[in-house]
């Protein structure tokens, strides 16, 4: 299986949030890598992975980040892949901070933004972005769609016959 997005984080303390993203992964059959990858403490490897990542196959790369959470967009203004940024809350400001430094990318570069802690949605995300090009994951995605669809309606008729 090839490795199409990269999961990467400011610190392993950031992986019980980011974990999410991976669990996607793994239930659509979809390949990645996860690193830690700090923007701040190591600038140049950051830099590094970045550049690299397009040429070493990588198709989407999920950047999760907390507190001034610098990670996504600075990977993404040293990349063209599709950067998907993930607030991971912290101690303080509940990940509102880290939310407003991912999503307030200047023009040019781009950065998607999850909600807080959302990292399923970020692989979600980052499946629907490799779909688009794969009629088979496509297929698998609308299954899945359909499969949410279900649970609502057995949750409606369970609250019904309460």
């Amino acid at each position: 299986m090839p490795t199409d997005v990269a999961i990467i984080m400011g610190s392993d303390s950031d992986w019980p949030t980011m974990k999410a993203a991976a669990e996607i992964l793994d239930q659509f059959g979809v390949g990645y890598e996860a690193d830690v990858v700090s923007a701040h403490r190591t600038p140049e490897t950051m830099i590094a992975f970045g550049r690299a990542a397009a040429g070493r196959g990588i198709r989407v790369i999920i950047a999760g980040a907390g507190g001034a959470a610098h990670l996504p967009g600075m990977v993404a203004s040293v990349t063209t892949l599709p950067v998907i940024g993930v607030p991971v809350a912290l101690q303080h400001l509940d990940g509102i901070d880290s939310l407003l430094s991912i999503v307030q990318m200047p023009a040019g570069i781009p950065v998607a933004t999850v909600s807080i802690g959302g990292a399923a949605n970020a692989g979600l995300l980052a499946v629907r972005i490799l779909a688009s090009g794969d009629p088979a994951l496509s297929a698998e995605l609308a299954d899945y769609a359909a499969s949410l669809a279900s649970l609502v309606d057995e949750k409606s008729k369970a609250l019904k016959n309460a």
